[in-house]
């Protein structure tokens, strides 16, 4: 089943064009670029665009491609580095994986029954599908931790003398994935392109990819043992680290629409 996506990938991929800033700034093929801008914007006129990768081209004429180890030893993009350490952390740490992993384990302590668990976990897929959708068609990031932070009272309730708590719980889930989905679900790779300028942007990628990857595994293996040890408050955990992320993009990261490359960079530094 697995095989199936990936080998319709494989075939589409020489369909699709190259990184328009990749053409222009480490290629310096003009026409390319403009012709893969063309189809990524679906407009004849980029070419505001193509002077401002022009701009950052000539920036980074002396500049070479950066290594990992050169990016973490960067101090002119100290800030940027930690906000990619921090929001990729923060996605994995808040708690959304673990609902995913275990949310046939969630449904079933509810007091859902086993025959229905199956068609309850298909209905929040289905959810996690348009609230992604309402997501990138608002650009907006919803925030989780007010539906985390029902989760515990609704967990401990459940199964005893309110048979209704069980469904408060069901919704909680559906409510965290689809705040997930409609907001931090795909931030951390879009931000990453924005915070640094081409010479950065791979060792950035490269960083931010693999700690997500590393926060994913650990919230997956420690999750029963936190369950175990702290019962229905272990969402008080994720909801703790929701308020620290959402407290540091406040305060750091700064806005950057309608802002070049260039420019975002300059206010970082």
């Amino acid at each position: 089943v697995v095989v199936v996506p990936a080998s319709l990938q494989l075939l589409l991929l020489h369909c699709f064009p190259e990184s328009p800033r990749y053409l222009l700034i480490e290629r310096n093929d003009v026409c390319r670029a403009t012709e893969a801008l063309h189809r990524f914007l679906g407009t004849l006129d980029v070419q505001g665009v193509i002077e401002e990768m022009k701009e950052e081209q000539r920036s980074l004429s002396s500049v070479e491609m950066v290594s990992v180890w050169q990016l973490l030893r960067d101090r002119s993009v100290r800030w940027q580095t930690l906000s990619v350490v921090v929001v990729n952390a923060g996605m994995q740490l808040s708690g959304i994986d673990a609902i995913w992993f275990y949310t046939n384990t969630i449904f079933e302590n509810a007091g859902i029954p086993v025959s229905q668990i199956p068609y309850t976990t298909v209905g929040t897929g289905a959810i996690e599908i348009v609230a992604g959708l309402i997501g990138v068609s608002h650009g907006r990031m919803q925030p989780l931790g007010v539906t985390a932070l029902s989760l515990p009272p609704s967990t401990i309730k459940q199964g005893t003398d309110l048979p209704w708590m069980r469904y408060v719980s069901v919704v909680c889930v559906v409510g965290i994935i689809a705040g997930f989905c409609m907001g931090p679900a795909g931030v951390p790779f879009l931000m990453t392109a924005e915070l640094f300028t081409q010479s950065h942007r791979p060792a950035a990628y490269i960083v931010g990819g693999s700690l997500n990857w590393f926060c994913n595994f650990t919230i997956g293996f420690i999750f029963p043992f936190l369950q175990m040890s702290a019962g229905a408050f272990c969402y008080l955990v994720f909801c703790g680290v929701c308020l620290l992320v959402a407290l540091y993009v406040y305060l750091i990261i700064p806005e950057t629409k309608n802002k070049t490359f260039m420019e975002i960079s300059h206010t970082f530094a």
